[in-house]
């Protein structure tokens, strides 16, 4: 079955060529510039996800969601499905596992601080990546 081997969050992602470049990776706490006029600021950031096909599972389409909610749940802040499948390129080994990487650019806008999680599915399994918004007040 396929899994989802990595998911993560950083400052900036992208997937080239079979291959994540993330900058600022791995982070779990959002500082979120709160304005004095009391609008809540867009956060731009990458989500960065590594799925692993086993060989068996190859040339097949393998449903993928993602999406961030706050930790009480509710509906997802932003959501983005979409199906991946990963070939059997000639001269690897039989049996040989295979990978798929995604990077998305997210703009979010977090209605409250608190606690949130970027989640990952694909099939019955499931992968969470909790985080947190904290507000730091500007000019």
């Amino acid at each position: 079955m396929a899994e989802i081997e990595m998911l993560t969050l950083a400052n900036h992602a992208e997937a080239v060529n079979g291959l994540l470049y993330l900058s600022g990776a791995g982070w779990d706490r959002l500082t979120r510039r709160y304005r004095r006029d009391g609008r809540a600021p867009v956060n731009h950031f990458g989500i960065a996800v590594s799925v692993k096909v086993p060989w068996a599972e190859a040339n097949r389409k393998h449903h993928l969601s993602l999406w961030i909610e706050h930790e009480d749940g509710g509906q997802p802040l932003i959501r983005a499905d979409g199906d991946l499948e990963v070939g059997r390129p000639p001269g690897v080994p039989e049996g040989s596992d295979r990978r798929a990487v995604l990077a998305i650019d997210a703009q979010v806008e977090f209605p409250r601080p608190g606690g949130y999680r970027l989640v990952g599915q694909i099939g019955e399994g499931r992968r969470t990546y909790g985080f947190s918004v904290v507000d730091e007040l500007t000019a």
